[in-house]
């Protein structure tokens, strides 16, 4: 396994000091370098990041908030597993969230949003040939964080990629499934082009349909059942 990357040449103040240990905490996390489940302490993760105590608790305060790892008094901090029905619940709130979003998006979205969102599904179409997952998905948020921006209220991308982050937690994909890479590009052409043609109805479903497909994969590897699902009832309307 590789070396986690040091910390020690961060520079800038404290914030930016927070900022990068949040980034690197959250990459051990998702690669497994931290494993769910495990307990660490504050000054074990600053030695092995190689960055002061300060920058490290505000970044795990943060991971708390988020529900990624927990506090637990005098015995350091752990790393949370995250379940069937934490998947659940993020695609739940992610329908609730994201659906209206790009309804109200695509009467908002400019001429300049629109043409990163070409970009961005012309970089995943590229990416899928490659069979590149990872920087695929880099390019997938992206193309999700457009949309959200172009809804008019910021504070959607923060949660929404505060939601997608306890699914990369977890590890999950969809990729090798029942679906691959050329099929959720696909699904993402027909939301692009729904937002083109300035069709809110339309980019709505295109939308609902591609977080619950996603939602309802995802869940299978869980063994979780494909019918009955709490928020199944949020694809109508």
């Amino acid at each position: 396994m590789s070396t986690p990357p040091a910390l020690e040449s961060l520079s800038g103040d404290r914030a930016t000091l927070t900022s990068r240990a949040l980034d690197a905490l959250r990459a051990a996390i998702v690669d497994g370098r931290l494993e769910a489940g495990e307990r660490y302490s504050v000054a074990q993760l600053a030695e092995r990041f190689g960055v002061s105590r300060t920058p490290v608790r505000e970044a795990l305060l943060v991971l708390e908030r988020q529900g990624v790892v927990r506090f637990e008094r005098n015995r350091g901090v752990r790393v949370l597993e995250t379940t069937a029905h934490d998947l659940e619940e993020v695609f739940a709130l992610r329908l609730l969230l994201e659906v209206p979003a790009t309804r109200r998006a695509c009467a908002l979205l400019t001429r300049e949003d629109l043409a990163a969102l070409e970009r961005e599904v012309r970089a995943m179409e590229r990416l899928a040939a490659e069979g590149d997952e990872a920087a695929f998905m880099a390019h997938d948020k992206r193309f999700h964080e457009v949309i959200l921006r172009g809804s008019g209220n910021r504070r959607l991308t923060t949660i929404v990629s505060q939601l997608r982050d306890l699914v990369r937690f977890r590890g999950a994909s969809t990729v090798g499934r029942s679906r691959d890479l050329q099929a959720i590009l696909a699904e993402h052409v027909v939301i692009l082009d729904a937002l083109r043609a300035r069709d809110s109805p339309g980019a709505a479903r295109a939308m609902r349909a591609h977080l619950l497909e996603t939602g309802r994969l995802l869940l299978a590897q869980e063994s979780a059942p494909a019918a009955g699902l709490p928020w199944a009832d949020l694809l109508e309307g």
